[in-house]
């Protein structure tokens, strides 16, 4: 379980279709086996080299994310699981990614940014203001949303410590659903 609170930016060392090699150098306490959040996806770490990390992707992670179009060179956010002693600032996030959202607006607002998203109904249907969502595995609380769309806002250090001050109009971005409210869909269509 992870809280959404990015820690760090990784660089991809090396893509391929099953799997990438991460440079995290702030992570030396990985292990093998261990999951780490790559994006807002829980990974499974299969190899460890001084502050290199790679992780195995599979088909399905890779129909649900973003992971298929990194690149070497590409940045990423990176968290490790919290600890159940610990704190949970953002939002409980499984790292379990539902689908992606096109970035169609970025606006800048005083010091922060406005970003727009369209995404599936399937997704949008979780979407309520001022509800969680998880984005890239960032944890925000959501500004507005509609029928297809949702809207964030970025304050300047999200914006520093994670690739969401970087993303630009078109790219893609992964997205976690909160998962109390699949919870409830499901057992509220369950009530006779």
């Amino acid at each position: 379980m992870f809280t959404g609170i990015v820690e760090t930016k990784g660089r991809v060392i090396s893509a391929s279709e099953g799997g990438l090699r991460i440079s995290a150098p702030e992570f030396d306490d990985l292990v093998m086996g261990g999951s780490v959040s790559v994006n807002g996806a829980c990974l499974s770490v299969t190899g460890l080299v001084e502050d290199e990390f790679t992780v195995d992707v599979v088909q399905e992670t890779l129909r649900r994310t973003n992971l298929g179009s990194l690149r070497p060179g590409s940045w990423v956010n990176l968290e490790r699981p919290v600890f159940a002693n610990g704190r949970l600032d953002g939002h409980i996030v499984q790292g379990h990614v539902d689908g992606t959202a096109s970035v169609v607006g970025i606006t800048e607002e005083g010091n922060s940014k406005l970003i727009e998203m369209r995404l599936p109904h399937r997704l949008a249907r979780y979407m309520v203001e001022k509800g969680f969502v998880a984005v890239d595995g960032v944890s925000l609380t959501i500004v507005d949303c509609g029928e297809n769309w949702l809207s964030v806002a970025i304050i300047p250090i999200t914006g520093t410590v994670t690739t969401l001050g970087d993303r630009e109009v078109g790219d893609d971005v992964n997205i976690e659903v909160d998962i109390l409210a699949k919870y409830v869909e499901r057992l509220a269509a369950k009530t006779p």
